[in-house]
């Protein structure tokens, strides 16, 4: 599989060696447990692997990972299914892409590391034909009273269709959907809400109506999904201006 796109300071492309792999995994580390180390897992073997650099000096500023599949039918081989009850997706008759492990190198705020990973994603969606978008999209810790008005927000909005929606697998989790009564306030929940998160809710994206608790990651996630059709054909175009 290859893929490279350029934009401005930054360049995206596919991990070809070992070391580009390795690299990601130090990255990930470092990103999710504030320490040097590898953030290394089974899933590492069967997924294709981004790195996003900066140019001039070649640093590794972002990174994520695809896992492909055929159809829904090959729903159980994700990471996700981990986490979630998926086997109303196997009924998903399409191209499917799980992106996982997405992460921006500490300190760098720079948007257009975003807009380039948003780009590579779009490129290989359409090179690919994929039909649905999906992942874990993580919040920063394990306490979701802190994260109230996303999860409202999550609730009035954003709820994913009952023929797809996930239900419930692990041990912990927030269900958000159904224990939530308040109207949430839209500037908190925007301000909360993270950056990956927001772009696919700005897709059209849907979540799964509770949360799950990852002590070992120190984070929530909610199980995202992108319907390609259905992203709006605004985005569609500002998403191929990058790849362009």
């Amino acid at each position: 599989m290859t893929l490279e796109l350029t934009k401005g300071r930054y360049g995206a492309r596919m991990a070809q060696t070992e070391a580009d792999v390795v690299a990601a995994q130090h990255l990930r580390h470092l990103c999710f447990f504030g320490t040097a180390g590898r953030d290394a897992d089974r899933f590492d073997g069967i997924c294709d692997h981004v790195l996003i650099e900066e140019r001039a000096s070649g640093e590794l500023v972002a990174c994520f990972r695809f896992l492909p599949l055929t159809d829904g039918c090959e729903i159980s081989r994700s990471y996700s299914a981990q986490y979630y009850e998926l086997s109303a997706l196997e009924r998903f008759g399409g191209k499917m892409v799980e992106l996982g492990r997405f992460c921006i190198a500490p300190g760098r705020r720079d948007p257009d590391i975003l807009r380039v990973a948003w780009g590579a994603m779009t490129g290989y969606v359409d090179d690919n034909d994929i039909e649905m978008l999906f992942g874990c999209s993580s919040f920063a810790g394990t306490d979701a009273a802190q994260y109230s008005d996303v999860f409202a927000w999550l609730k009035a909005r954003h709820l994913g269709p009952k023929r797809w929606l996930p239900r419930v697998k692990a041990p912990q989790v927030f269900r958000f959907a159904s224990r939530l009564r308040r109207k949430p306030d839209s500037r908190r929940a925007m301000a909360a809400m993270p950056p990956l998160l927001r772009t696919y809710l700005m897709m059209g994206g849907w979540v799964s109506d509770h949360a799950v608790v990852d002590p070992e990651m120190g984070t929530l996630h909610v199980f995202t999904g992108v319907e390609i059709a259905q992203i709006p054909d605004a985005r569609k175009r500002a998403l191929r201006a990058v790849t362009g």
